[in-house]
């Protein structure tokens, strides 16, 4: 217990299924893991790290006899599909170009980008690319995680943070995060800032409850309340008990009375 482990790697064959399903023979088994890593990592590059980027988060594997079916799950499919489908037909002549072998590919939208951690990572190192408060993206997209409806988020940034000299790690933690607990849906990225000063090591935690329970949103967004100044005194929340924003005294029960009027009464 209190061991750290990968919650994707933990849970898979449990609650997750495998990201590469294929059986092959012992002589094969080498070649077709080092080509479905090929194919991670051209997709990883033509869609994730240059414009206009499709937000490819996993990307699964199927082999059959003959093809191997490509599932990419993007949160941009528009971008991964092109134009009438232009960009798919592309990829998978480069695929075929790659494996040399007959490729199917597929395209399945992320609903809720907010809740996958790795477009969550992704995201942070590219605010820390363009020179970003470390602190304040971190809880920008915690807070955009627990309104998308997650029960708890934490992010993990580690090197030079602001380019300081002296490399540390910071976290930033919303809400639970029961790693022990094999029914709990969460979801675990690494991804890693490029910056000028050294790299930046990005972990995300999202807990998106148990599995088959379903998320809904919420507006966790604190608004402070207007303060609400008196007319004359400085201090918040006094307000004027007369009409027209006039302070009314004590005995001033009716209407104004001339100086004339005080003499002869």
């Amino acid at each position: 217990m209190g061991q750290k482990t990968s919650p994707i790697g933990f849970r898979t064959g449990v609650t997750l299924g495998w990201q590469s399903t294929w059986f092959a023979p012992k002589a094969n088994y080498g070649d077709f893991l080092v080509e479905d890593q090929k194919i991670r990592r051209y997709i990883d590059d033509r869609f994730n790290r240059q414009m206009p980027k499709g937000a490819v988060a996993k990307v699964e594997i199927i082999r059959t006899r003959n093809e191997v079916n490509v599932t990419l799950h993007s949160g941009r499919p528009g971008v991964v599909i092109g134009p009438r489908g232009g960009e798919v037909d592309k990829l998978r002549e480069e695929l075929e170009g790659v494996t040399g072998r007959k490729v199917t590919v597929n395209v399945i939208e992320i609903k809720e980008p907010d809740l996958n951690a790795a477009l969550v990572g992704e995201g942070i190192a590219e605010q820390l690319g363009k020179r970003a408060s470390f602190r304040r993206t971190m809880k920008q997209f915690c807070e955009a995680a627990m309104n998308a409806g997650a029960k708890g988020v934490k992010i993990t940034c580690a090197g030079r943070l602001a380019g300081s000299e002296m490399a540390r790690t910071e976290t930033q933690k919303m809400g639970s995060i029961p790693l022990h607990t094999l029914d709990a849906d969460v979801d675990y990225a690494q991804a890693t800032a490029r910056t000028t000063y050294g790299a930046i090591g990005i972990k995300v935690w999202i807990y998106r409850g148990k599995f088959g329970e379903e998320l809904v949103p919420t507006d966790r967004s604190r608004r402070r309340p207007p303060r609400r100044m008196g007319p004359r005194s400085g201090r918040p929340g006094e307000m004027s008990h007369g009409h027209g924003g006039q302070e009314a005294g004590p005995a001033d029960s009716g209407p104004a009375r001339s100086p004339q009027q005080e003499g002869r009464s």
